[in-house]
């Protein structure tokens, strides 16, 4: 089927080749309704609004694609605009996830920048264990490190963990001891997810997403779990839930108050935040 723009582009040169020929004869010719020929577009306000706002939108996080964009910019940036004319702003700013020839999604990523933290509860790392139960049912295990005091802050152990669940358990911590700036976590379905969205958007709480298949850029979390696996999971014998949850979070109090660590100057975490707070 020919497109508009070429038929538009016959017209001109049917009316040059045949000077006297009306534009409705021309139209009937080439199949092309006058209606569509002389339409002219009534839109009011430009781009360069919306264009700022997904511009901002996908700093830095292209995990984000094209349904997240829409669905942040009218439930929570108040955009009136439909879906389509954000896909057209957002394919005019090259933003779309390429594919390989394969078939899987090619993802444009930035480099991710690691800032080391200077005091307590300012960066966080989150990740999840996975280990099963004499009955070899499966469970999770979130882990959440404090990256200034190498704290063990949250051992949550479920046989399932969404988004919500995650929101719901750094909410409760952060009654105890407050939120941090940052957490640095990977690009899973429970931290990209709708529920964590809305907990960091409202409670000003920046996800780091790292790089894609690159773990190492969450080192210390990654390091951290494989402590856990080693000296704990591996070590005992799970019958059910409250056994896992008592003994893992029997474990992570050892960790913080009965381990040294060597980038603490050999202090186990918990005496090297208290010699911190009682030095501010």
């Amino acid at each position: 089927m020919v497109g508009l723009k070429s038929k538009r582009l016959a017209l001109i040169k049917l009316s040059e080749s045949f000077p006297k020929l009306s534009k409705r004869s021309a139209c009937k010719l080439l199949r092309l309704h006058q209606s569509t020929l002389f339409y002219k577009s009534k839109r009011k306000r430009s781009d360069d609004e919306l264009r700022a706002a997904i511009t901002n939108l996908t700093n830095g996080r292209s995990q984000i694609g094209r349904p997240m964009i829409v669905w942040r910019l009218r439930t929570r940036l108040g955009f009136k605009d439909n879906h389509k004319r954000i896909a057209r702003v957002y394919r005019d700013l090259g933003l779309q996830v390429g594919r390989r020839k394969n078939g899987r999604k090619k993802i444009r990523n930035r480099r991710f920048m690691f800032i080391a933290p200077t005091k307590p509860n300012e960066l966080w790392a989150m990740d999840f264990v996975s280990d099963s139960f004499a009955n070899s049912r499966k469970f999770r295990v979130l882990t959440v490190k404090d990256l200034f005091t190498h704290e063990s802050i949250l051992l949550h152990v479920d046989r399932s963990i969404g988004g919500a669940d995650v929101a719901s358990e750094l909410s409760r911590i952060g009654k105890l001891r407050g939120l941090p700036k940052a957490i640095i976590c990977d690009n899973g379905t429970e931290y990209t997810s709708k529920a964590m969205d809305q907990w960091s958007f409202a409670n000003k709480v920046d996800l780091n997403f790292i790089q894609p298949g690159k773990p190492i850029q969450n080192a210390f979390i990654e390091s951290f779990n494989g402590k856990l696996r080693r000296e704990c999971l591996e070590q005992n014998w799970f019958d059910n839930l409250d056994e896992a949850k008592a003994i893992i979070e029997a474990w992570r109090i050892e960790y913080n108050t009965d381990r040294p660590t060597k980038p603490l100057g050999m202090k186990t975490p918990d005496e090297f935040a208290r010699q911190f707070e009682s030095a501010m």
